[in-house]
């Protein structure tokens, strides 16, 4: 089963090198990996896809969370949450039926034309796994001529987090953001 996981990490020289060498020294596989720092100073997230059965799953948590400099780990696939890509692709589009075609598959599919040439569009487009590769897929007979698509970034879903809150101050804990994280 594919699985979405995040970690919050200091944003130190070499991190990325000790979660990519956790997964190959185990013979695991990532499918997808994004990083970038968080509104905090000195902090990123990685968010990264993965597949396994749920032993895989909590040996690849168990182990990130043994790592230096790694502050949070957590399995997002658990909870509700958002997942959205990102694709750029130069498609053909010569005058004529062609052209007009591809403009209305990026209407329906709310990308975005974001390059214009004789010949050809940069298009844009963000949505889910299932939405970026249904929109590749129609486009291939038209003639994709350059690709780029991004991994997976992930939050958990805002209604999640607050009913997460409520459950935690109805057990009698102290309600902290840190002690939402770590239970969440």
């Amino acid at each position: 089963m594919r699985h979405t996981i995040s970690l919050l990490v200091e944003n130190e020289y070499g991190m990325l090198t000790r979660v990519a060498g956790l997964f190959s020294a185990r013979g695991y596989q990532i499918d997808s990996l994004c990083v970038a720092p968080t509104f905090e100073d000195g902090i990123s997230r990685m968010t990264l896809t993965t597949h396994g059965n749920d032993h895989v799953i909590r040996q690849i948590i168990q182990q990130s969370r043994k790592l230096v400099k790694v502050i949070e780990v957590w399995d997002m696939t658990a909870s509700p949450h958002v997942e959205r890509e990102m694709v750029m692709l130069t498609v053909s589009a010569k005058m004529g039926d062609q052209r007009q075609e591809v403009l209305s598959l990026v209407e329906i599919f709310r990308a975005k034309v974001v390059d214009v040439s004789e010949d050809s569009f940069i298009l844009e487009m963000t949505g889910n796994r299932e939405k970026i590769t249904a929109f590749i897929d129609i486009l291939r007979p038209i003639g994709i001529q350059d690709m780029v698509r991004t991994g997976t970034v992930a939050l958990t879903r805002v209604a999640a987090v607050k009913a997460r809150q409520i459950q935690i101050e109805e057990e009698g804990e102290e309600f902290s953001e840190l002690t939402l994280n770590e239970k969440v």
